[in-house]
């Protein structure tokens, strides 16, 4: 099985929730970039579990970079990122593998490996693994932070409770409130608290939304059809673990649009022209415009809940009740802000090499 991302800077997981580490082989990074520890730890910091609305298991995720950096700079060799899992109970699994967990991929991996799969904490697919990709966006950061590329995102919708967009909220992070829930607008974040206790104490779990906005791309990052940058994040996004879906600018709402009423006219002159109009498209054609490009991607409620379930039995070919014990979370984006964030840069700073938009 393959787990790779990109193509001059290319990232490959590996390890599994509840082995001895996880990780990432990072290639196509250029030599000479210096690394700070301590930026790589804050953006680790925003995405480890632990939190008021997170998982309770307590990994300290710290960063082992094993090759290609010396003296705190790349040397343009790949490099080993290494993050040890110390607070794994894999006890809470042992109904595995003769009651798949609904909502889990339990069931298919274990047909796809014909059993032989580590399945505790969901194994290779478990959100633990975007550890390394956090880590990774980290190191390649001030790639994009030289062109005065930013990438910010935050939680938009919790159930039925949404914020206003991200370019009318307040910066991060304005509450404690905003900050354990992740929504840089204060009065829906205390909703969305409310919102997520309320499923908490019934047992359940629920579904949310965060929104990616992208400033300061010039004209012209992407590569036209596949690699085009929203099909990019697209593929991207959405293989972070419960993504459910992702749209681009005016997204959905464009069904019940005309063309007069959703094209953006060129303005600015020849030698810089600029997209007019509300929210213009931050791409066209896989290319970037230079206007600000939003994204929002959508996650399911978490699977694992401890409320009941009914489902099969692989012993007895029977449906019988599960109850799902451990440490899990009652809501995913959250947690997700900050691996959106590090997918967004990674992608972009991709395109950018490829593109020849870097200098070393």
């Amino acid at each position: 099985m393959q787990m790779s991302l990109g193509e001059v800077l290319r990232l490959t997981l590996f390890g599994t929730s509840h082995g001895p580490r996880v990780g990432a082989f990072l290639e196509g990074v250029p030599k000479g970039i210096n690394i700070n520890p301590n930026l790589i730890q804050q953006a680790m910091d925003e995405r480890k579990p632990g939190g008021r609305y997170a998982s309770k298991r307590k990994e300290p995720d710290i960063v082992e970079l094993v090759s290609g950096v010396k003296n705190s700079v790349t040397t343009g060799e790949m490099i080993e990122i290494s993050i040890n899992n110390s607070d794994a109970k894999s006890k809470d699994y042992s109904f595995l593998p003769n009651q798949p967990r609904p909502g889990h991929q339990d069931m298919v991996m274990m047909k796809k490996t014909d059993g032989k799969a580590d399945l505790r904490g969901g194994g290779t697919s478990s959100a633990r693994l975007t550890a390394p990709i956090v880590a990774a966006a980290a190191i390649v950061s001030p790639i994009i932070e030289k062109l005065k590329i930013s990438v910010n995102a935050h939680v938009s919708s919790i159930g039925e409770i949404n914020s206003p967009p991200i370019s009318k909220c307040p910066q991060k992070w304005a509450t404690e409130e905003c900050r354990d829930i992740r929504c840089m607008d204060p009065a829906t974040a205390n909703e969305m608290i409310d919102t997520v206790e309320k499923n908490r104490m019934s047992l359940d779990s629920i579904g949310s939304a965060v929104e990616l906005q992208i400033c300061g791309m010039p004209i012209g990052i992407g590569e036209p059809w596949f690699d085009g940058i929203e099909p990019y994040l697209a593929r991207a996004m959405m293989s972070i673990p419960a993504a459910r879906g992702v749209e681009f600018g005016k997204g959905f709402s464009v069904v019940e649009m005309t063309g007069s009423e959703h094209n953006s006219p060129w303005g600015g002159d020849k030698e810089n022209p600029v997209l007019l109009g509300d929210k213009p498209d931050g791409a066209l054609a896989g290319l970037s415009t230079g206007s600000d490009l939003f994204c929002k991607i959508a996650f399911k409620p978490p699977s694992s809940i401890p409320k009941e379930q009914i489902t099969l039995n692989l012993e007895t070919n029977q449906q019988e009740p599960l109850i799902v014990k451990g440490r899990h979370d009652p809501v995913l984006a959250p947690r997700a802000v900050a691996v959106v964030e590090a997918m967004a840069k990674f992608v972009v700073t991709d395109l950018v090499l490829r593109g020849g938009f870097y200098n070393e």
